[in-house]
């Protein structure tokens, strides 16, 4: 197994690992999925350390990288790879990067509540997040051929225009990004978020069948399906009591919060 200072790598099965970043305080995860052909690799991680370094040892397979979504804690190192794709709705931010989002923001974001040393070489106030061209767009519907293993392409915008959650139907496994996680809250009150659009993708994640693990991108590894009956009558409730909008606060669940 591999041994690096900044990332933490956890087997989920022989084929699927998750690349942890506890040291700093969004507590990011990234996963790598094998196939017989090809690997996945959804997302990248903060840039803080180089995740190509992990994935070299992990795996020999050509990797194709899968981003959930174009926010700076997802796409670190996005230019180790060769193939990257990303959805269409979030393409331009992938190119031209956020717009209204400083540079310094994002180095004050970075660099702030750091708990484990940094690798040799990070100074937040020479980071500078990836743009780039992708090489190809993933489009609601496609699938994802790794070789014995596929992975079903939902777009679930919300949280960003073309945030993407990722489904291994083989393993149960529901990789949602930045569209369900637990411990801090869920966001949607950003100018470039949509709190109808980010209740409407929960909605439709809920009703996918045979789920056995949910991997968000943040805080604890794995939830237990079981969330996704809390996530039905959440939806149920802000709808009913009309909070889905901007300017309405946290909403808190059992397992995990809103905020609009």
């Amino acid at each position: 197994m591999t041994n690096d200072p900044w990332f933490t790598v956890q087997p989920i099965d022989e084929n699927t690992f998750a690349i942890s970043e506890y040291g700093h305080w969004e507590k990011v995860h990234s996963f790598l999925l094998l196939g017989q052909d090809r690997a996945a690799l959804i997302d990248t991680g903060l840039g803080i350390g180089n995740i190509r370094t992990i994935t070299d040892q992990l795996t020999d397979l050509p990797i194709d990288v899968l981003t959930t979504h174009v926010h700076t804690d997802h796409i670190g190192s996005h230019g180790e790879y060769e193939r990257i794709y990303v959805h269409e709705g979030d393409l331009d931010w992938l190119v031209h990067g956020i717009k209204g989002l400083s540079l310094e923001q994002i180095r004050r974001d970075i660099g702030r509540d750091i708990s484990q040393p940094v690798p040799e070489g990070f100074d937040p106030q020479a980071y500078r997040p990836f743009q780039g061209q992708p090489a190809g767009l993933l489009q609601d519907g496609d699938t994802v051929e790794l070789g014995g293993r596929a992975l079903a392409v939902y777009h679930t915008p919300g949280h960003s225009p073309g945030h993407l959650a990722f489904w291994d139907k083989l393993n149960g496994y529901l990789f949602t990004g930045d569209l369900l996680y637990d411990g801090t809250p869920i966001y949607a009150f950003y100018p470039s978020t949509s709190p109808v659009d980010l209740v409407g993708s929960l909605e439709r994640i809920a009703e996918i069948e045979g789920v056995r693990r949910i991997y968000g991108s943040h805080n604890t590894l794995g939830l237990n399906p079981q969330i996704l009956s809390e996530v039905k009558h959440a939806v149920q409730l802000l709808r009913k009591n009309n909070l889905v909008r901007f300017g309405t606060g946290l909403h808190t669940f059992s397992g995990f919060s809103i905020q609009f």
